[in-house]
């Protein structure tokens, strides 16, 4: 249950600061947090992540009703095997397409907030990367995309350590 409660945290987290972004600003209107290197700036986005496939907003609404089905069942899934890791991941990645599914299903786009504007030097060559404005929901599911590669190392080890005790223990008994 208490996944499902981290879902929902992330899931309003997202909705209120979208609300906020929306109530307070006016589209295209920045306000600076770091300098120019992070400001709060609204924006909308009616595609998915960098601004890809814009206008496909019933393909992104079918699609996450897919993803957040698929997830709460290897949700459930992960919880009995006594995982915690995982679940957490799924969770977080449960709150973020949620997130962006309201904002489609009710206005066809995505409330984008959070600019971050690159401006350093790189060996002497001038770097100027204004990265993708995103929001609460699509942070949520870059960690949990992350947590759920880091927890798929962590197996691997631990498959790959059993692995090793195994074949020392079959070639002990053969002797």
């Amino acid at each position: 249950m208490r996944y499902y409660i981290y879902a929902f945290i992330v899931l309003l987290l997202d909705q209120v600061t979208k609300w906020l972004i929306v109530s307070r600003l006016e589209l295209g209107e920045s306000r600076s947090v770091i300098g120019e290197f992070f400001q709060i700036t609204s924006h909308r986005n009616a595609g998915a992540a960098f601004g890809i496939l814009q206008n496909q907003r019933w393909f992104f609404l079918v699609i996450t009703v897919f993803v957040a089905v698929g997830v709460i069942w290897y949700l459930q899934k992960t919880r009995k095997e006594g995982k915690k890791l995982l679940p957490f991941a799924l969770s977080l990645l449960l709150g973020g397409a949620l997130g962006n599914f309201i904002d489609r299903a009710l206005f066809g786009e995505v409330v984008d907030f959070l600019d971050f504007h690159f401006r350093f030097s790189f060996f002497g060559i001038p770097v100027n990367y204004p990265f993708p404005i995103f929001n609460v929901a699509d942070s949520a599911i870059v960690v949990g995309v992350a947590l759920i590669f880091v927890e798929s190392l962590i197996s691997w080890r631990q498959e790959s350590k059993q692995n090793a005790a195994n074949k020392l223990e079959s070639g002990d008994a053969q002797s």
